[in-house]
């Protein structure tokens, strides 16, 4: 099983240890679409200060994010579980995973992130900013930026199992499954069950609950339909909808 994740939009602080390896980084065919993207991000920063903000979309309140893109070649590194933080990521909570479904944590979560295109959770990476949805002066759209690398990347990340597709429709844009990846792929909405609403909140939150009841149960499901029998076996009430689109309701928002 692969899941993929969108990453948070707010980051916990870089760390105090060893800066950035971009070698050491999970599905190595992005290096080079990385490298791009990271070279123009910190330019960009640098340079100009005002340009940065508006090219990253940044109130004035945010600006000191840019200083942290400054800095990313120096910062000191932590795991890209550590890094993203926000609703999704505490109701996973890789930090108080026992020990077996932390190392399928690390086998089988891969977050999408507009810098370094995914990593996985034990990837060592700088705090950052900087969204799918930005358009780079000289990159362009950073969606379309990763869809070449990851055409390439992604088929072999997936292997033979269930690919369960939690993106965001921004980070969805730099890979869509396709032929057979795409038959064993699964999305999922949240529902608040009297209502039939997708709630910002509580979709977030319970997402991160699946993710964290199928690696506490060690499920391996191979496609849409053993992870709808997964899912109602850990007490979720699940709808089957077309193409492997999951309704998960809900009736308690929170």
């Amino acid at each position: 099983m692969l899941v993929l994740l969108p990453p948070s939009e707010g980051k916990a602080a870089s760390g105090r240890g060893a800066p950035l390896k971009p070698e050491s980084l999970s599905l190595p065919g992005l290096a080079e679409a990385r490298a791009a993207v990271l070279d123009e991000l910190v330019e960009l920063c640098v340079a100009d200060e005002e340009k940065a903000r508006e090219v990253l979309g940044l109130s004035e309140g945010l600006r000191g994010e840019i200083a942290k893109n400054t800095e990313l070649r120096t910062a000191g590194a932590r795991p890209a579980g550590e890094i993203y933080t926000g609703v999704l990521y505490d109701a996973l909570g890789l930090a108080t995973l026992d020990t077996a479904a932390r190392k399928r944590a690390r086998a089988s979560l891969l977050v999408f992130s507009g810098l370094w295109g995914a990593v996985r959770v034990d990837d060592r990476i700088p705090s950052y900013r900087c969204s799918m949805g930005v358009k780079l002066p000289g990159i362009g759209a950073l969606g379309a930026h990763w869809r070449g690398a990851m055409a390439t990347v992604m088929p072999e990340a997936a292997g033979d199992g269930l690919v369960l597709d939690l993106r965001s429709s921004a980070y969805a844009s730099a890979w869509k499954p396709k032929g057979e990846v795409a038959a064993r792929t699964a999305t999922v909405r949240v529902l608040h069950a009297p209502t039939r609403k997708v709630v910002s909140h509580f979709n977030k939150a319970t997402k991160g609950r699946i993710v964290r009841s199928l690696l506490e149960a060690g499920a391996a499901p191979k496609d849409p339909v053993e992870l709808v029998e997964a899912l109602r076996d850990l007490k979720y009430v699940v709808e089957e909808g077309k193409a492997g689109a999951l309704d998960v309701l809900v009736d308690e928002i929170h």
